[in-house]
């Protein structure tokens, strides 16, 4: 297992860097304070050919795997966290049909989902439950060639832009949970689909969260992914490929807030000397350093050791299981304790919008809740110890 760089990461790595420093930066303050959905952003992605970098060459993506991924979220993330998670969640709405859907369905959906030309976002949780899959009630009921689907989903990262969208629904609400759901593709556009609520959030503003209202919903057989009974193990496995992606975006946030701090503290002087070479600012900068550094090599090892597992629906192990929950909650927790460091050394200039860290501070929160939250996380590590 290899996850040192190769030249073609670092080619991409500094793309992407070069892209977010030029393209990304600029207006990721006006973008937060207006909180509006900004498609220029999707179209840059799509110019430069971000989202497909994990999609199967074949279906005319990269194929260039998770690390990759990870880097490029990474990379936009230290500029504007709602740019980094455009393609993170991309992959999760995605990420279904990747792993479990038949041949007719991956002809239809992956070539357009692999250039960015559809949207994909994943719908799991609802308004009684997120961590408590058993409570969900969201139902999908066979009629002839045809599910009706009702329910209401909720907290669903780019549901109102979405072309497609992965929703998890019980089908036979008696069976035991891990045989009683299925996943289907519902289309936008489709009849009894329709977008509710958008969330006026703390952070990652611009980011588009909805609610999804179900009302007879009516999808055919051939949008179900897998067989019935077969929605808890996809959901599941998605979730353990996609964590890396979240983790990435709470590793760029971090490493963007550090970076700025740095800075900050090689120029801001006080008592005759820049504030860095204060021991009181010049530890509390190396302890974030090497944090940061920490969790991008637990991340880095994460995703080289997922693109050995092939994209199906074949058992994980617990190994890979419990390091997907460990790079997602590490770069979360650290994504926050890094940028409410940076705030600190910025003092005053951090609490104040003019200057990102205050707004990194408030991005970092999400990536310790949404994807499973880092309760759930330390739960999943224990049982695979």
């Amino acid at each position: 297992m290899q996850y040192d760089l190769t030249e073609e990461q670092v080619l991409l790595q500094s793309m992407v860097r070069r892209l977010s420093k030029e393209k990304v930066a600029p207006g990721a303050g006006k973008r937060d304070e207006e909180g509006e959905f900004d498609w220029r952003m999707v179209d840059l992605l799509r110019e430069n050919g971000l989202y497909g970098i994990d999609f199967p060459e074949a279906y005319g993506g990269s194929d260039a795997g998770l690390l990759a991924l990870a880097i490029a979220v990474e990379e936009l993330s230290k500029a504007d966290a709602s740019c980094g998670i455009l393609i993170a969640d991309h992959e999760l709405g995605s990420l279904p049909i990747l792993l479990a859907a038949d041949g007719a369905q991956r002809d239809r959906y992956l070539p357009k989902l692999a250039t960015g030309e559809l949207i994909a976002a994943f719908a799991l949780t609802e308004p009684a439950a997120g961590s408590d899959v058993a409570r969900l009630r969201c139902r999908a009921k066979k009629e002839g060639d045809s599910y009706i689907l009702n329910g209401t989903k909720n907290f669903i990262t780019n549901g109102g832009v979405a072309d497609i969208v992965t929703v998890y629904a019980v089908i036979d609400p008696e069976k035991p949970m891990h045989q009683n759901a299925g996943v289907f593709i519902v289309e936008k556009g489709t009849p009894g689909f329709s977008v509710g609520r958008k969330e006026n959030k703390m952070g990652i503003r611009w980011s588009e969260t909805v609610e999804l209202i179900f009302e007879d919903c009516r999808i055919p057989e051939e949008n179900l992914i897998g067989r019935e009974g077969e929605g808890f193990q996809i959901m599941m496995k998605t979730l353990d490929f996609s964590r890396p992606g979240v983790a990435a975006q709470a590793l760029g946030i971090a490493a963007g807030a550090l970076e700025y701090a740095i800075g900050y503290a090689k120029e801001r002087v006080s008592f005759g000397k820049p504030i860095i070479e204060h021991q009181g600012i010049g530890f509390k900068l190396a302890d974030m350093a090497m944090r940061t550094e920490a969790a991008r090599q637990l991340l880095y090892k994460t995703c080289a050791m997922f693109q050995e597992q092939p994209k199906d629906m074949s058992r994980l192990s617990p190994e890979l299981i419990r390091m997907s929950s460990m790079a997602k909650c590490v770069c979360g927790d650290v994504a926050m304790w890094v940028t409410m460091e940076a705030v600190q050394v910025l003092g005053g200039y951090g609490y104040i919008k003019e200057y990102p860290v205050e707004r990194m501070m408030r991005d970092a929160k999400i990536t310790q809740i949404y994807e499973g939250t880092n309760e759930i996380q330390r739960m999943i590590i224990a049982r695979t110890l």
